[in-house]
C-alpha cells in the first residue's frame, strides 16, 4: 500500500475492546474488585470499565448466552508487580503462567492476561489483544491496510498490540468480540477512503459526543473508527 493511503487511516490510539456478554455485572465486578478498574459510565445497554478513563478500556454490552471465545482469545493488562497482580485474583480462579505473563477467564469466558511491564502508563491497562485466526498472515495484511502498524508478527496502534494466532475461529453464532475500538481524527475521512477502497462499512453513528465508523475486517473482526466531538468528557 502507498504510504499516502496508509496515513488516510491512521489511528491515534487503541480506546477500547468491546464485547457482548450475558454477565456484564460479573464481569464488572470482578474487574472492578481485582483488576485495578472503575466503572466509567453505565448505561442500559452496557459498562465501560477500566483503569483510566484516558486508556484502555472494555466495553461490556448486554447479550443473550452463552457466548463463544470466537475470534478473542484474550485481553492482556499490563502491570509492574506482577505477583502482587495475581495475588489480587481470587484464590479459586485457575491461571496459567509463562515467564511474565498469567491467564486466566473473568466470569463470560472471557480471556484475561497479566504481564509485567517495566514501566506502565497505568497499571490494568490493555497491553494487548490476542486473536486467533485461520490465517494470521493474511489477516496480518488486512487490518494493516485497516491502520495498524506492523511490528513483526504483532500490529500495533502507538504503544498497544494486536496479536495474531493460528486457530479455526470466526462464524460463531454467538462471539464474545463485539468490536475493537481505535480512536482517529476524523470518522469521516476514515469512512471515505475504506469506501475508496471498496470495503465493506457497516456503519456510521452519530452520537451526542462521539462519531463513529464501523467497518468489517478480516474473520469478523469489526473495527470502530471513533472521533470525539469538542463536546466529549470521560470522567
Amino acid at each position: 500500500m502507498a504510504p499516502t493511503d496508509r496515513d488516510k487511516i491512521s489511528p491515534l490510539a487503541l480506546d477500547h475492546v468491546a464485547v457482548w456478554t450475558e454477565v456484564r455485572d460479573a464481569i464488572a465486578g470482578f474487574v472492578t474488585a481485582h483488576l485495578g478498574m472503575h466503572v466509567i459510565e453505565r448505561t442500559d445497554t452496557f459498562t465501560l470499565v477500566g483503569a483510566d478513563a484516558r486508556l484502555g478500556k472494555l466495553t461490556l454490552f448486554d447479550a443473550e448466552g452463552p457466548r463463544e471465545p470466537g475470534v478473542l482469545e484474550r485481553v492482556v493488562l499490563s502491570v509492574s508487580d506482577l505477583d502482587a497482580a495475581v495475588a489480587a485474583l481470587p484464590a479459586d480462579t485457575p491461571r496459567d503462567r509463562a515467564g511474565d505473563l498469567v491467564t486466566f477467564e473473568a466470569p463470560g469466558g472471557l480471556g484475561v492476561g497479566l504481564v509485567q511491564t517495566d514501566e506502565p502508563q497505568v497499571a490494568y491497562d490493555i497491553h494487548h489483544v490476542v486473536l486467533r485466526v485461520p490465517e494470521p498472515a493474511r489477516a496480518h495484511d488486512e487490518l494493516e491496510a485497516l491502520g495498524f502498524d506492523a511490528r513483526g508478527d504483532a500490529l500495533a496502534v502507538e504503544e498497544k498490540e494486536i496479536r495474531l494466532e493460528a486457530g479455526e475461529r470466526g462464524g460463531e453464532e454467538r462471539p464474545l468480540l463485539n468490536h475493537i475500538a481505535l480512536l482517529v481524527d476524523s470518522a469521516r475521512a476514515v469512512g471515505d477512503e475504506v469506501e475508496r477502497r471498496g470495503g465493506q462499512i457497516d456503519r456510521f453513528v452519530d452520537a451526542e459526543n462521539t462519531l463513529a465508523v464501523f467497518v468489517e475486517g478480516p474473520d469478523g473482526i469489526k473495527l470502530e473508527y471513533v472521533e470525539h466531538k469538542p463536546t466529549f468528557s470521560l470522567v
